[in-house]
């Protein structure tokens, strides 16, 4: 009788916390002297992605995520025609931003062509609508050699990147977000992932910092993502334009109704207003950056 096999994140075993997956189905799995992936069965959550210890995506949960990260910049600014995505190369993101009608255009900038391959095989509902779409434009380069060099400008910057460790870190610095500025039109948005706050809050507080000293405001939204344990998700947001995480709900829906009302299952106008009131702990924490 076989064993059931129980995959931990090992992310905060600093703190001593860990949270474990059964694995009913181990589909792929890679270990080298740089890195362990493996990508499992779950039943509760579907597939799941572990990347040293960390969860990278699930199937069950990764439209919170995804929506979150792609749908409050575009829709905030509310004229985006044009998105560039750093990292995401599971394509879930740019699947995301191509539901919006008015997006003429979405680059997603990859490091490593094998997990654009890798999605292609585990992952074929986020990157089939994606890599079959004339607006989409995949480029296998380093993120922050783009970002310094490229000649288009983007209405809206998105970071999907890793934690701040091994090739990721570079990803949280100054010198990135400033490139991140230097390819935003006026008026636009540069949207990262940071982390969870309660667990994380040093990565939050560099990143807002870097933020304040090269955008006339930043700040982060939150969502509630299973997977992600510890509280909060936040999300940076980093802007010239003041008003735009001040959009109302109204605005917002009737944004949403221009660019398609497609389906959504978390984001809605009323909750993209919500996600910028933070709890005490979380403004506090970045108040002083």
């Amino acid at each position: 009788m076989s064993q059931t096999r129980w995959i931990p994140e090992t992310l905060y075993d600093a703190i001593g916390m860990r949270m474990s997956f059964a694995a009913d189905r181990v589909l792929f799995e890679d270990r080298t002297d740089h890195q362990h992936l493996v990508l499992f069965e779950n039943a509760g959550f579907g597939k799941i992605l572990v990347l040293d210890g960390a969860i990278q995506v699930t199937s069950r949960d990764e439209f919170i995520y995804h929506e979150m990260m792609t749908h409050v910049p575009i829709l905030a600014h509310g004229a985006a025609r044009s998105v560039l995505i750093v990292g995401g190369g599971d394509c879930g993101m740019a699947e995301e931003a191509l539901k919006h009608r008015g997006v003429e255009r979405v680059v997603q900038v990859e490091i490593d062509a094998s997990v654009v391959e890798f999605a292609k095989a585990h992952f074929p509902e986020f990157t089939g609508p994606v890599l079959s779409d004339p607006r989409f434009a995949l480029v296998i380069a380093d993120g922050m050699d783009f970002v310094a060099r490229t000649a288009e400008r983007f209405d809206v910057v998105i970071v999907d990147s890793t934690d701040p460790q091994g090739p990721g870190a570079v990803l949280f610095t100054r010198e990135f977000y400033a490139g991140c500025k230097r390819v935003l039109r006026p008026g636009g948005v540069l949207v990262t992932q940071n982390g969870v706050p309660f667990l994380q809050p040093d990565e939050l507080v560099a990143s807002v910092g870097h933020f304040r000293a090269l955008f006339a405001e930043g700040g982060c939204y939150l969502a509630a993502i299973p997977t992600y344990v510890g509280g909060h998700m936040a999300m940076g947001f980093a802007t010239d334009d003041l008003a735009l995480r001040r959009t109302d709900a109204a605005t917002l829906a009737a944004r949403w109704e221009a660019a398609g009302r497609f389906e959504t299952r978390y984001w809605t106008p009323e909750v993209q207003v919500a996600a910028f009131a933070l709890p005490r702990f979380i403004a506090d924490a970045i108040a002083a950056a």
